[in-house]
């Protein structure tokens, strides 16, 4: 395999980089990249791509993976990816159930197996791939409030920070969600969450049964309902025992559209990418995943 290693310096828990890259040797890559800003891992990994390297390896994040998988999103049938988890959430190792050690993954991406996991499009102003979950809504409003700064500064807590900042701007949309085989949803919604992974914000259970090998979008409606009722259901989510609340509508499906009054802004992977109308569509086991089977 033509290895590259792609690093995110200023993922959450890089603490020493020399001692990483010294530890990286172990992996014997053609080409180490450190990025100095957002948007280059995926510069890097397109290049990549393009050069002739058939294996990604991602020492970063949520984000950087995001980066990653769009980077490549054009040749995904021609690269495997493996993930270092570095940083304040690592929600999409945390599915994989990947180790938190470094040597750790570097043993399990020197075993060389992988399972084909699945990639999700999302089209609204510019396509975006994702591998983890996309939000909008309630999300849209805390990823905008969710600075570098932040992460930096709380780690983990700043998802909880930033959705306090965020409260006063709470509101309800008038959503219409389109399911396979022509099922529509209208209802009055806080939050909309398109889920191929199971965690977010650090490993808080947002689809608890989600499956990013089965070859579906778990889809997780939140109706608007008073501050109480809310409490009582941040509660659930916080144990991932909410689909079964009455303020949650739960669906699967192949491909998923949504349009609301006002429009919500979305993430995906925690990275903002437009307002909606958004159509999310799953792309079954398009990527090769390095990890323990």
């Amino acid at each position: 395999m033509k290895r590259c290693i792609i690093v995110n310096p200023k993922a959450g828990s890089v603490k020493d980089l020399d001692g990483l890259l010294e530890k990286f040797r172990r992996l014997d890559p053609a080409a180490i990249h450190i990025t100095a800003e957002c948007g280059q891992a995926e510069t890097h990994a397109r290049e990549a791509a393009e050069n002739g390297f058939d294996e990604i390896i991602i020492a970063g994040g949520d984000g950087t993976l995001n980066e990653i998988v769009n980077g490549v999103a054009p040749r995904l049938a021609e690269i495997r990816v493996g993930l270092i988890p570095l940083g304040t959430g690592n929600d999409f190792g945390r599915c994989l159930n990947l180790p938190e050690a470094v040597d750790d993954n570097i043993d399990i991406i020197l075993a060389g197996l992988t399972s084909a996991v699945d990639v999700v499009r999302a089209d609204s102003d510019h396509p975006r791939y994702f591998v983890n979950v996309s939000a909008g809504g309630f999300s849209g409003l805390v990823d905008e409030k969710l600075t570098p700064e932040m992460k930096k500064t709380w780690g983990p807590l700043a998802y909880l920070r930033s959705a306090a900042a965020a409260l006063p701007e709470l509101r309800s949309y008038r959503t219409t969600v389109e399911l396979d085989a022509g099922e529509n949803v209208d209802v009055d919604l806080y939050n909309v969450v398109i889920a191929n992974g199971r965690f977010v914000a650090g490993g808080l259970p947002i689809a608890p049964e989600a499956d990013p090998r089965d070859g579906l979008l778990d889809v997780v409606l939140v109706a608007s309902r008073p501050a109480a009722e809310m409490a009582v259901l941040a509660a659930q989510i916080y144990v991932g025992k909410h689909l079964d609340s009455d303020a949650i509508t739960f669906r699967r499906s192949k491909r998923v559209s949504v349009r609301s009054r006002p429009g919500m802004w979305f993430n995906v992977d925690g990275e903002l990418v437009g307002n909606e109308p958004i159509v999310f569509e799953v792309m079954p086991k398009a990527l090769q995943f390095l990890m323990k089977l």
